[in-house]
């Protein structure tokens, strides 16, 4: 019994209350499930050296509500600016820049000729961007632009 009551109480203390995962996609994939359920790409454009990007994702994106909204509502993409890989997205193929970024991350992040980290983009179901920024978003301020995102559509 006393085992039992122990290994309940570490279990639910262990395990963080409203466990919840952030699906994520690859735009091969995103594209994939979208012929079959149309809906808006919240694409996280990042890299491995970014502080304010770590940051945005362990905290902002590990919150349940933000989860919940992206799960149900977007395909979530977190995007490698750095990639190597070639993408096809869009009836597009989208190569490696030898500059050091993903022509995709150009194409999808730019603003105002510069590209900076991280940036936060919604594609409409047109493929069409209707929201970027390229700063940390906390979780507040991501929950108005998510729902916005959502009236608009």
């Amino acid at each position: 019994m006393k085992k039992t009551v122990f290994f309940l109480f570490v279990f639910f203390w262990v395990i963080p209350h409203g466990f919840a995962q952030l699906k994520t996609y690859t735009f091969e994939e995103a594209e994939k499930q979208f012929k079959e359920n149309p809906k808006p790409y919240f694409v996280f454009i990042h890299t491995s050296w970014c502080k304010y990007c770590q940051m945005m994702q362990k905290t902002t994106f590990q919150n349940t509500e933000i989860i919940s909204i992206l799960n149900d509502h977007f395909y979530f993409i977190a995007f490698d600016a750095e990639t190597k890989s070639t993408i096809g997205f869009h009836n597009e193929i989208f190569p490696y820049q030898a500059d050091g970024y993903h022509e995709l991350a150009y194409v999808l992040g730019q603003m105002e000729r510069q590209l900076s980290f991280p940036v936060s983009c919604i594609l409409n179901r047109n493929y069409e961007i209707v929201f970027q920024i390229n700063r940390f978003l906390t979780t507040p301020e991501l929950k108005v632009v998510l729902n916005k995102a959502l009236q608009n559509q």
